[in-house]
């Protein structure tokens, strides 16, 4: 395997590891809070470093002519993988409305069709500028989200009175944002690929 698609894969192995390690004090009912504290932060390097992964993988793709249409349609599907894994973490907290999870879901079902078809007629659709916006829009709302986990779980939150409240409005704003980046994405790849689905129709 290529080395940047290596870096792609890592990303879906970290994924249910993070997914695990979240619910670990609710399936085993854990009530000490420092062990709590302990495991929410150790999903902040862990997320960070999945999504460094990112970089990485184009970075060597790059760098050592490993550019691929395999790679343009694994790197995506891997950067999904990882982010429909962390939303359903904060959707099951109540940081994240089931609304807006639901309509991202659909539009990346949606997005998943539309390359499968456009290779299936020998086109690897890679990833487009606002595809990428999109991408970095779900990475700001799920740190946010992760950064009030933390805070809740380590009892910073109570000790320094923060209004968690009103974290909580600006994490559903952030991916409100992130669902009219993700649709807004969505119609781009439809404007340049649709008549690929006309085609195939």
């Amino acid at each position: 395997m290529k080395t940047s698609n290596k870096f792609t894969l890592t990303r879906i192995v970290i994924a249910p590891v993070f997914f695990i390690l979240y619910f670990i004090p609710m399936w085993f009912d854990i009530k000490n809070g420092s062990v709590r504290g302990v495991l929410a932060c150790i999903l902040v390097p862990l997320l960070g470093f999945a999504e460094y992964t990112d970089y990485l993988d184009g970075h060597f793709a790059r760098s050592h002519g490993e550019v691929s249409d395999f790679g343009k349609m694994f790197d995506p599907f891997a950067d999904v993988f990882l982010h429909l894994s962390t939303f359903t973490c904060f959707v099951f907290s109540g940081y994240m409305p089931p609304l807006l999870f639901v309509l991202i879901l659909y539009r990346e079902f949606s997005q998943n069709f539309l390359r499968m078809v456009a290779a299936k007629q020998g086109t690897a659709i890679a990833a487009r500028k606002g595809g990428k916006l999109k991408t970095v829009g779900y990475v700001v709302a799920c740190f946010f989200s992760l950064a009030q986990v933390c805070l809740v779980h380590t009892g910073l939150a109570a000790a320094w009175g923060m209004d968690m409240g009103l974290l909580r409005n600006v994490g559903v704003a952030l991916y409100a944002a992130c669902t009219v980046l993700a649709y807004i994405s969505f119609i781009d790849y439809l404007r340049h690929f649709g008549s690929i689905l006309k085609d195939a129709a």
